[in-house]
């Protein structure tokens, strides 16, 4: 434990930021995900990218983790936007996998 008052004070003073940074950093990685996943809109991807510019203003997070951050959700976005859909398999076909056996497939 530091000998001088203000030194106390400092520590007390980094573990506050450093709670608070944590928390701010762990919500961005919540949005960033929930924002690259394809579904998300316009709006959402806006929020998101501003969210990075005031973490990175405020020194959260280095400005130039914001601008890559904010790069690759652009690219994951217009990636998942391009993306042909996926088509949805029947129940039957499901089934009709599941049914067979290891030793029918090893007698076939």
């Amino acid at each position: 434990m530091p000998n001088i008052k203000a030194a106390e004070k400092w520590v007390r003073q980094t573990q506050k930021r450093t709670v608070r940074n944590l928390d701010a950093k762990t919500r961005l990685k919540t949005l960033y995900k929930k924002a690259a996943v394809g579904t998300a809109d316009a709006e959402t991807v806006k929020d998101v990218e501003s969210q990075f510019d005031k973490a990175a203003q405020k020194g959260t997070i280095h400005p130039n983790k914001a601008a890559r951050k904010k790069s690759r959700l652009a690219k994951a976005i217009k990636a998942a936007a391009n993306a042909p859909a996926k088509p949805v398999k029947s129940a039957k076909a499901k089934s009709a996998k599941k049914s067979t056996s290891k030793k029918t497939a090893k007698k076939a």
